[in-house]
């Protein structure tokens, strides 16, 4: 392993004199390849002229080393782990009516929220088609797993597509997308305090709403979002999304608003904080190329995402953080990701990106230094804004 050295430009990473960010570290990544790795391969693209087509291996070359069986969903196995998610889920709300003393609240908050992302990596699966074969499981079981964390499927599934076909875009992009100067200045308070200082309960208005500078909503057919032939699927999420809202009500109703905040409220924005975390750091650090025009290709924004070891979270939340593999080819079930990643790694080389820091100090140091691009130019990387 290539151990990273502390330089001035590179500190952050290694913060051995910072007690508080070891507290909060999670298990220190065994990587293959460092922050220097990383900027050879940006350098590399950068004095090729930065085209697609001059990258040393192309997108069929990276499917030819992933072993078939890789793509290949397993429909009993994709069950198996949705079923033993809400089992968790409802073993989980028996001991907490078993054990209600105030003082284990906060530990099955946080179990609760964990096993609600663990839902949503399931839905997600689902929405990738990569869960089964057959689209009617496949919409079921998403709708199942999505609407009891809110989350509308088909409007999500659908906002999720346009992410992956146009990631590492610094313009078309959906998911964390960089804000330009331009519109940085432009931005209300509270969007930037959202963003920038909150992202970590970002989901749910990202929901609503859309990110700066978009329009739309993923709960309503007629957002610029969707096409016109997907507005019923639309209709359809946002009816089930709705009937659990009126189970919430209704729960709080009869047993309390505390009950519900109790039960179903604290372990939510502890999923949305699980969601917001995660995706954030598969697209965020400053030396993470964005692109435009013609210097953007499907293969060079796959490849601007990041591996991230979130150590014994990794089967909890089904490796959603082996990203790489999964923007390269979407289809690949979670539970073949780790052995498509070892078989692409020998081939991508420098070009795989994988973090050398762990999970708290690498999103405090992206929160810090991650705020805008430059309006023009690719490829583009963070900075601090100028204004």
């Amino acid at each position: 392993m290539v151990t990273p050295q502390c330089s001035a430009d590179c500190k952050p990473r290694c913060p051995k004199d910072r007690p508080v960010l070891q507290l909060l570290r999670v298990l220190q990544p065994n990587d293959s390849f460092t922050y220097g790795d990383r900027v050879q391969a940006n350098s590399l693209l950068e004095n090729r002229g930065d085209r697609a087509g001059q990258l040393p291996f192309t997108l069929q070359d990276l499917r030819a080393a992933i072993p078939a069986h890789c793509f290949v969903p397993s429909t009993a196995r994709s069950l198996a782990y949705a079923a033993l998610d809400f089992g968790l889920v409802a073993a989980l709300y028996a001991l907490m009516a078993t054990f209600p003393m105030w003082w284990l609240r906060p530990l099955f908050w946080f179990a609760l929220g964990t096993m609600f992302w663990a839902l949503f990596v399931v839905g997600h699966d689902c929405g990738h088609g990569s869960f089964s074969r057959s689209k009617k499981l496949n919409d079921a079981v998403g709708h199942l797993c999505h609407s009891v964390i809110l989350v509308p499927y088909h409007g999500w599934r659908i906002s999720h597509r346009t992410h992956h076909a146009n990631t590492g875009h610094a313009d078309n992009d959906e998911s964390w997308y960089p804000i330009n100067e331009t519109k940085y200045a432009q931005m209300p308070w509270y969007e930037r305090l959202l963003r920038f200082h909150l992202p970590l309960i970002a989901y749910p208005i990202y929901l609503l709403k859309r990110s700066p500078g978009k329009k739309g909503s993923h709960f309503l057919p007629d957002s610029p979002l969707f096409h016109a032939n997907e507005r019923r699927d639309v209709l359809t999420s946002t009816f089930w999304w709705g009937m659990m809202v009126a189970f919430l009500v209704g729960l709080a109703v009869w047993q309390g608003p505390l009950f519900v905040l109790d039960c179903y409220g604290v372990p939510y924005l502890i999923f949305v904080m699980w969601l917001d975390l995660v995706t954030y750091l598969h697209h965020t650090e400053a030396d993470i190329p964005w692109y435009r025009g013609e210097d953007w290709s499907y293969l060079k924004g796959a490849l601007s995402t990041i591996d991230r070891d979130y150590g014994i979270f990794n089967g909890i939340h089904h490796d959603i953080g082996t990203h790489v593999a999964h923007h390269v080819f979407a289809n690949i079930p979670h539970y073949h990701l780790q052995e498509a990643t070892a078989a692409l790694i020998p081939v991508l080389g420098p070009y795989y990106r994988k973090a050398t820091v762990s999970i708290w100090p690498s999103f405090f140091r992206s929160v810090r230094q991650c705020y805008v691009v430059p309006d023009q130019g690719s490829p583009v990387f963070y900075q601090r804004p100028t204004t």
